[in-house]
């Protein structure tokens, strides 16, 4: 019966258009009401817990960071880096968008602020060259949402903290999976773009690739500094966030100087205000997660789910069936803070990775960012690219499955994670 209170509860105030924090407070409250244990500290207490957390310092720093790279001119030398080395390539602007994709991926880790910036400067590329608009729009939707994958990720430290589970491993088995999806994106490109009739960029010199190289060098040092300083216990995913932050203000500020002293203001309160939204959901998510566990609703759900205990390939499928469910509804956030606590005892119950399960629930998630109807990415794409909604869903469908291809073959063969994530973690 507490299952049906917390999804009724829940469910009834997101109909009714209450925001996700306080709907997840509405339901903490109904099941407090219900089993008979209300006590508005204990609300309290819970939110200010739930904002109160050293990893969590990582999302305000990694918010600025896209900020700082959108405005600074880093992500625009990445676009030219990659437009010199495949632009002149048969659909060569696909391959650039997903390769580009790829490297800011690597430094923002905000699957919106990659998207709009691409959605800007490359969807009126690509129609310009003769692709297809919908197509144009769905690749770079779907090439947006490797930025929660490859770290660094907001997604690996909402989940790391509400899984008790390491972020820096999270952030080190990422990286293949992330690659994964981008192979997985020229694939299908490659598919969908054969028969168009696109004119390629001519291509560069040897001098002019070293020229866009040279003038990129500083924001692609960033990946490299992330993972070494992982790699070798340097910093902690909170500091890496703060490396991150200081490193792109430095380069914008004093290297490119494109980001003004006047346009400070301006990122910092754009950052905060995403932050904002960001931690309150958090803290509103850890009412729902104490009395999750209070309530012992994760155990009712291990029962729900106990004929698929015994084989942990179907156990996951299921799994991932649900958060693709759920995430055609609920926005990635909301759905890692609402599931994580459900799901995570089933998974430690039944002997799968932590971390391993991590890697796919983000990935999963992140597809949800551009599933109809609520898909953040999609919605974002759709209005930078001046395109209506019917369009890039179908634009988006075989990038769309080209990833879910992706996720269940990681599902398939965990080794795929789990090897280059203790290559890396040594």
């Amino acid at each position: 019966m507490t299952v049906i209170v917390f999804t009724v509860s829940l469910l009834a105030a997101m109909a009714i258009g209450m925001p996700i924090a306080y709907a997840l407070l509405i339901c903490g409250v109904a099941l407090m009401w219900y089993i008979d244990i209300f006590d508005a500290q204990i609300i309290a207490q819970n939110v200010i817990n739930g904002a109160d957390s050293f990893p969590l310092m990582a999302v305000p720093f990694f918010m600025l960071a896209g900020e700082i790279m959108n405005t600074g001119g880093l992500a625009k030398r990445i676009v030219d880096v990659a437009l010199a080395a495949c632009g002149h390539i048969r659909g060569g602007l696909g391959y650039v968008a997903i390769l580009t994709s790829c490297i800011l991926a690597s430094l923002s880790g905000s699957a919106v602020a990659d998207a709009a910036a691409l959605a800007a400067l490359l969807v009126p590329m690509m129609v310009a060259a003769g692709h297809d608009k919908a197509k144009s729009a769905g690749l770079v939707a779907a090439g947006g949402i490797i930025a929660p994958i490859i770290p660094p990720s907001i997604g690996f430290v909402l989940f790391g903290v509400a899984g008790g589970v390491s972020i820096t491993k999270l952030f080190l088995a990422g990286i293949a999976p992330g690659i994964m999806l981008g192979l997985g994106l020229c694939v299908a490109w490659w598919w969908v773009a054969r028969n168009d009739q696109a004119e390629s960029l001519p291509r560069r010199s040897a001098r002019e690739i070293l020229k866009a190289v040279r003038d990129g060098f500083w924001a692609l040092m960033l990946p490299f500094i992330i993972i070494f300083g992982l790699r070798f216990g340097i910093f902690t995913p909170t500091e890496a966030a703060v490396v991150v932050a200081v490193y792109s203000l430095f380069i914008a500020v004093f290297v490119y100087r494109e980001l003004k002293p006047t346009q400070l203001l301006g990122v910092f309160v754009s950052a905060a205000q995403t932050t904002a939204i960001v931690m309150f959901l958090v803290a509103a998510a850890l009412v729902s997660s104490w009395l999750i566990t209070v309530s012992d609703i994760a155990n009712q759900i291990v029962g729900l789910v106990q004929p698929f205990m015994g084989n942990n390939t179907i156990l996951m499928i299921a799994l991932m069936v649900i958060v693709v469910i759920v995430g055609t509804a609920l926005d990635m956030t909301p759905t890692i803070l609402i599931l994580t606590p459900i799901l995570m005892p089933i998974v430690k119950q039944a002997g799968i990775d932590p971390v391993y399960f991590g890697v796919l629930f983000i990935i999963n998630n992140a597809i949800g960012l551009i599933t109809p109807p609520v898909g953040v990415v999609l919605n974002v794409v759709c209005g930078v690219s001046k395109i209506s909604m019917e369009d890039i869903i179908k634009g988006v469908w075989p990038f769309m499955i080209a990833q879910l291809l992706v996720l269940l073959l990681l599902i398939l063969f965990p080794v795929l994670v789990t090897g280059p994530a203790r290559w890396l973690g040594g």
